[in-house]
């Protein structure tokens, strides 16, 4: 279940209202990389880790949760944002409080002017967030990655994180309220927090690399194909070892004479490794009893429980 606290995590102020900047700010309200995205996406994976890795389940919940704080922090800032578009505009302009905030006709006409560059937020919405992205493109369930592997998710989420992370950088650009900044700057920190936590998560499973069980052909997998014209770039991208499995990079300089006399890449030879087919087909084989047993172990067939309720009554 969920509790609502009427106090925002974190202080949000506004300074006075910026329409234009509030259309901006509803790329994290509902754009791809914004909070309902973070909090639906890591809400819809903990379904998975439940029974199987109900560690990484709390860790899941928690952050999807303090991802709807963070939604709620960016939906009253855009709220205030927006002060005077909803409320006193609807009046006629003779208001004077409002000639006062806006100091003057003119004045008031660009700001009217700068709330019509999203007209949404005047004819649909009447001055209040939506569940849109800065352009008014609706948000979708497509945003959410879950993909019922946390060593697949929590890549995914390392990698929302990121993105979550640099919008905010480019959005302190784009205001010279110090109010906003203050929450720009808590959100943009928990992203990088977020990440951390991630990764860590990631690294408490082992092996978690490749993501999922399959090992992956060691014919192909420490193959560079050099695939463009002019002068190539070296780097431990394609020499040296690769960062993960530790192969040695064997760089394919002519890609058409290796296809053609290989009969399609089907007779090549692994090169640069200690693994072969059969001990990655070995691997396959006890990872994948492994992770089976794991779930079958925690997930029983019949009579199930999501959760057990313990009274707190003494």
């Amino acid at each position: 279940m969920f509790y609502h606290v009427k106090d925002l995590q974190f202080n949000a102020r506004v300074s006075k209202p910026d329409p234009r900047f509030a259309r901006l700010l509803l790329e994290q309200f509902g754009g791809g990389n914004g909070e309902l995205k973070a909090a639906m996406q890591y809400f819809v994976q903990a379904f998975a880790c439940k029974n199987t890795y109900p560690d990484k389940y709390d860790l899941l919940m928690d952050i999807a949760s303090e991802e709807l704080s963070h939604l709620e922090i960016v939906g009253a800032t855009i709220q205030m944002l927006l002060t005077g578009i909803n409320g006193e505009l609807k009046d006629v302009a003779d208001n004077a409080e409002i000639n006062g905030m806006m100091k003057g006709k003119a004045a008031k006409e660009d700001f009217i002017h700068d709330a019509t560059i999203n007209p949404q937020f005047g004819v649909l919405s009447g001055g209040s967030p939506m569940v849109t992205d800065s352009n008014g493109i609706p948000w979708s369930g497509a945003y959410v990655n879950a993909n019922g592997d946390p060593t697949v998710d929590f890549r995914s989420n390392i990698a929302a994180e990121s993105r979550a992370k640099i919008v905010y950088e480019y959005l302190l650009k784009f205001t010279d309220d110090p109010y906003v900044k203050e929450t720009l700057i808590f959100l943009m920190t928990r992203e990088v927090t977020h990440f951390q936590q991630f990764e860590a998560a990631l690294n408490t499973i082992e092996p978690n690399f490749p993501p999922g069980i399959l090992q992956s052909d060691p014919r192909y997998s420490n193959l560079y194909y050099n695939m463009s014209k002019g002068e190539d770039a070296k780097g431990p991208w394609n020499e040296g070892e690769s960062t993960q499995l530790k192969e040695t990079w064997q760089y394919i300089d002519n890609v058409n004479e290796q296809v053609r006399s290989t009969n399609g890449l089907l007779d090549v030879k692994a090169e640069g490794t200690d693994r072969t087919e059969k001990s990655v087909h070995e691997t396959d084989k006890k990872l994948s009893k492994m992770r089976s047993e794991q779930i079958k172990k925690a997930n029983p067939e019949k009579d199930q429980k999501w959760c057990e309720y313990k009274s707190t009554k003494k």
